[in-house]
């Protein structure tokens, strides 16, 4: 009996060949939120490193929308089942959710996440009994949402791996800390407010835990100063590659 493909591809989408996987079903084009030229945020008239040529285009994958494919779909229904029995709702808790590159994110509301995390870890048909990392992006552009906390979910129970992601502005950089629930989420929580400055509201013990507790700022987040290099030779100076000039 042949097999009858789940779900569609599109163009933004990779095929089960290439990936050895199920497609991502993408209900519409990702949203753009950058257009990148050049090399180390340089925005002025080219750098010297050679890659003033470079054009990317940053962008988001928008929401997927049903069949999701695999076993991507009784994950969905299993997490709305038991979000509605302990009293929320999928909608509430789900901002929305990805299907990209064979990988399923949920995007969880913050003030949520607790309580989605409780579900994911208890609940029969879910049993994510281990958070494998805990992991921050930093997207300036992305306005009202620049700071992003990543959770990587295995069951062994079931063999499966979801991802969560929760925003929160660089104005109010909080969100609860797991770590009640996933107590392996503690130094890598720690790591993550260490490098891109959020704060993770719980946490038993939230300092630094890779630069000196007098570090000034958040080294991975991408607004932080690149430095210069000290040249021995008449007091001279190689400036950051972000603010390099081309003088041709």
């Amino acid at each position: 009996m042949s097999e009858t493909p789940i779900g569609r591809t599109d163009e933004t989408s990779p095929s089960k060949d290439e990936i050895g996987n199920v497609p991502a079903t993408t209900a519409a084009e990702p949203e753009v939120i950058e257009l990148r030229r050049g090399m180390f945020g340089q925005h002025d008239t080219g750098d010297t490193s050679g890659y003033n040529g470079l054009v990317r285009t940053i962008t988001m994958p928008a929401p997927s929308e049903r069949p999701f494919g695999g076993e991507f779909d009784a994950v969905a229904d299993a997490l709305m089942t038991a979000l509605g029995a302990a009293g929320s709702s999928f909608g509430a808790a789900v901002e929305k959710t990805v299907v990209d590159r064979g990988e399923i994110t949920f995007f969880v509301r913050r003030e949520q996440l607790i309580e989605t995390c409780r579900v994911l870890r208890d609940d029969p048909d879910l049993r994510f009994e281990l958070c494998a990392s805990v992991s921050g992006v930093h997207f300036p552009q992305d306005a009202g949402r620049e700071l992003h906390s990543v959770y990587h979910l295995l069951s062994i129970t079931h063999n499966r791996r979801v991802r969560l992601e929760v925003t929160c502005p660089d104005d109010d950089p909080h969100i609860p800390s797991v770590v009640e629930v996933y107590p392996t989420a503690d130094w890598q929580e720690r790591e993550t407010w260490d490098f891109f400055g959020i704060v993770y509201d719980g946490h038993p013990a939230l300092t630094r835990i890779e630069m000196p507790d007098d570090w000034p700022g958040h080294p991975q987040r991408k607004d932080y100063p690149l430095g210069g290099i000290d040249v021995e030779y008449k007091g001279a100076v190689i400036p950051p590659p972000d603010v390099r000039r081309s003088y041709n």
